[in-house]
């Protein structure tokens, strides 16, 4: 029985893959995502704590946690660790707390569109607001920043069927939406094709410690065994190591302390052979890769290249 497919890219077993090297000959790139999220207050969505209608005081109150507080300890960890942060950023925040995005901007850390607000799912949303909420955060990041995001991750990663259509024909040239992989892989779109970009579901706080209730010490020892292992695998084949943070949770003093050391750990073992990076630059080295070598590309075309036919049609 052939199920249902999304259609968007075809099936590609990770070692039967042509092999390339990220920058200077690196295998393995690192990169931490932080997600700055605001709610509507009293239209959240927040994970069940309680029993609670709304307005849901406990969820808006312990998300601003993080802009307020946690935010700005993880700032000082990674000006401390000369670390780069690709930041998920609601364009909300631009009107909650301008100094928050600013500071990590002063950094010269990338700025991804991550929707309007936590309170919404792109989803549920009928093709023609899903454009517009795609838009007005684009907009809106673009006005503050001077330019247009290439990168996006949904609010709750939560796609409709359209979502990278609507994306690649607002000029984004990567998402992080899908966590099937370990490499990236170009998706087809009705427009030109997109790039997937490896996001963590398992190195992510809120699966890690707001779903399967790991510790604080278990979150950070996760991190650390995860970026061992896949400095490992990494001589074989390069491969993409996400952090996915949020900071209302990691950003707590007790987390917070043992994040530092698992990030320390990373920076104590960079060597030769690993890449401290953004997602942008990520997405920015597998536009420039010849054809044929990325899942989803196509041999014979130019370089960076990559197909622009409808779902279904067959690709590597």
């Amino acid at each position: 029985m052939k199920l249902k497919s999304h259609g968007r890219f075809d099936y590609s077993a990770l070692p039967h893959r042509p092999l390339y090297d990220w920058p200077d000959g690196r295998r393995l790139a690192v990169y931490v995502g932080l997600n700055l999220e605001h709610f509507s207050f009293g239209e959240g969505l927040g994970a069940v704590l309680a029993p609670s209608g709304q307005p849901d005081v406990l969820n808006y109150a312990w998300r601003d946690y993080g802009n307020r507080v946690g935010a700005w300890r993880m700032l000082e960890l990674f000006e401390n660790l000369s670390m780069p942060v690709s930041l998920l950023v609601n364009s909300s925040l631009y009107e909650h707390c301008p100094e928050l995005i600013a500071a990590y901007r002063n950094r010269g850390d990338e700025i991804l569109g991550h929707g309007r607000s936590n309170a919404e799912r792109q989803g549920d949303l009928p093709e023609a607001q899903e454009q517009k909420l795609i838009a007005e955060t684009t907009a809106s990041i673009a006005a503050h920043e001077g330019r247009p995001p290439r990168g996006w991750l949904g609010p709750w990663i939560s796609e409709s069927d359209v979502t990278p259509d609507l994306l690649s024909e607002a000029g984004y040239g990567y998402l992080l939406d899908w966590c099937s992989d370990d490499q990236p892989v170009w998706m087809r779109t009705r427009n030109e094709p997109i790039l997937a970009l490896p996001y963590p579901q398992e190195i992510n706080d809120i699966p890690a410690i707001a779903v399967r209730r790991a510790g604080a010490r278990e979150f950070a020892d996760m991190i650390i065994d995860n970026f061992d292992e896949m400095r490992e695998q990494a001589k074989a084949q390069p491969l993409v190591m996400g952090i996915a943070l949020h900071a209302y949770i990691v950003g707590q003093p007790f987390r917070l302390r043992h994040l530092r050391r698992a990030l320390e750990h990373i920076v104590a073992n960079l060597g030769d052979d690993v890449w401290l990076t953004t997602a942008g630059a990520i997405a920015g080295h597998v536009e420039k890769l010849p054809a044929g070598i990325v899942p989803g590309s196509i041999s014979g075309s130019a370089p960076g290249s990559a197909p622009s036919s409808a779902p279904g049609t067959s690709q590597l």
